[in-house]
């Protein structure tokens, strides 16, 4: 089984970023999102991006973005990830080798797991809210492809989801904050561990169901 992949997301100040890094996220989340509490100015983007460390992977996280809004964002943070509605993709320009990370979510129609890509993640209905997405659901999706399960997470669920749903990677916004945007490094750092000793459950299980 592979190394759970945990991104950190809506990350507005250099502190909060360390704090990720430093529980042991795999990639970090900038919102451009003008309505969300997490959402970063162009350039205060570029300065927070321009301190994440090598082998942390950059996500830029957007809801309808126009083009132009997309395009300044990727100028500043040159994400290894694009994140936004599947829906959104067909109408935006991405640059060349740009990877993307397609949202669904489970209160509409999901694609066929044939019909889904590599790597998807799935939501619930409104994103940063702390509303759960339906874990059944992501459940039998989860062999379709790299599943990152997000929506509604925290430290006293994570276990249970990772469980249930045995997912690619999980995501998590409001759940690591101690008011509504600001981001806790302890509720980080305890999300982190949780996630990472229910995966290692997860994966000790699965090995003795093969050597019986």
């Amino acid at each position: 089984m592979s190394r759970l992949w945990i991104k950190v997301c809506g990350l507005r100040t250099t502190d909060a970023l360390a704090a990720a890094v430093a529980a042991g996220a795999d990639a970090v989340g900038f919102v451009f999102h003008a309505a969300s509490p997490r959402h970063l100015a162009v350039a205060a983007a570029r300065s927070i991006a321009a301190t994440v460390p090598r082998g942390i992977e950059k996500v830029a996280v957007f809801l309808h973005p126009t083009q132009a809004e997309l395009d300044a964002a990727i100028d500043a943070v040159r994400p290894d990830w694009v994140q936004t509605d599947a829906a959104d993709l067909a109408a935006l320009r991405l640059p060349a080798g740009q990877r993307v990370l397609p949202v669904y979510r489970t209160d509409r129609p999901l694609p066929a797991p044939q019909d889904l890509p590599r790597r998807f993640l799935l939501e619930s209905g409104r994103s940063g809210a702390g509303e759960r997405a339906d874990w059944n659901e992501a459940a039998g999706l989860a062999a379709a492809g790299e599943l990152v399960l997000a929506g509604g997470l925290d430290a006293s669920n994570v276990a249970e989801a990772i469980a249930v749903v045995r997912p690619f990677g999980i995501d998590v916004s409001s759940g690591v904050e101690s008011t509504r945007g600001v981001k806790d490094a302890v509720l980080i750092r305890n999300f982190v561990n949780a996630a990472r000793a229910a995966q290692a459950r997860v994966a000790s299980q699965s090995l003795g169901v093969m050597q019986q």
